[in-house]
């Protein structure tokens, strides 16, 4: 199994059920930005589960050097990389913000996402899990530099999921609201509307296993966004949202 934003609370939630639920890997990979940290998780799902896991030091706002992925070889990856970034307020202009964000949740991203999309292209199949973001539904105008590039990430899933169809690898877009996560740990979000990664692993584990295509983690959330998507324009821009 691959991970890419290893470090994230969501994706080890998912490693830790998938492991629960029994399954085992030759080896999990995981990719990070962090690499102290990474090499504890590594130690923790040995020790508990006796899963072994390589730690692999991979930063998207860095220049990497992808040959040291060569030998990975995987059926499954879960992608929860990304970086929420300044709000609009604060970090509009700030170009090192808005580069930041781009790069991780999109454009270095999907340069990632390829390489190893054509690996399981080549197998012959595979399940590509990519985790996006209700801000990228819509533009508004407290997010939308974050918004636009989870906005991107999604439309890629969408054409990746089109186009490996056919080559029996299958490709799973997993729309969260908010979470309690360290992402949000600076944010204020209703409870109602804010899932736990446990409960977001358990969701997306259910949605792998049925090989669903979209999931939102809670169902709320794509009844709002349904909403939001369909207030007409001219109303729209003059809310703050």
């Amino acid at each position: 199994m691959i991970i890419i934003g290893s470090n994230s609370d969501v994706a080890v939630a998912f490693v830790e059920k998938i492991l629960k639920e029994g399954e085992r890997f030759p080896m999990v990979y995981l990719l990070t930005s962090n690499e102290n940290k990474t090499k504890k998780l590594a130690q923790h799902f040995f020790s508990k589960y006796g899963q072994q896991s390589e730690v692999i030091n991979f930063d998207l706002t860095q220049e990497n050097n992808f040959d040291q992925l060569n030998h990975i070889d995987s059926d499954l990856l879960f992608c929860a990389a990304g970086v929420l970034g300044k709000n609009t307020d604060e970090g509009l202009y700030d170009d090192w913000n808005t580069q930041k964000i781009v790069e991780v949740n999109y454009s270095k991203l999907i340069v990632l996402m390829n390489y190893f999309a054509q690996k399981f292209e080549a197998k012959g199949k595979g399940t590509i899990i990519g985790l996006s973001s209700v801000a990228g539904e819509r533009g508004r105008q407290s997010n939308f530099i974050y918004g636009s590039a989870k906005a991107g990430f999604t439309a890629y899933l969408a054409g990746l999921r089109n186009y490996l169809y056919h080559k029996k690898v299958h490709v799973m877009t997993v729309i969260p609201g908010f979470m309690d996560t360290q992402m949000t740990a600076d944010i204020e979000t209703p409870k109602p509307l804010t899932a736990q990664p446990d409960q977001a692993a358990n969701i997306i584990y259910k949605a792998y296993k049925k090989k669903k295509n979209v999931v939102y983690v809670t169902f709320l959330w794509w009844g709002i966004m349904m909403i939001i998507r369909n207030i007409p324009e001219f109303v729209f821009k003059k809310l703050k949202m």
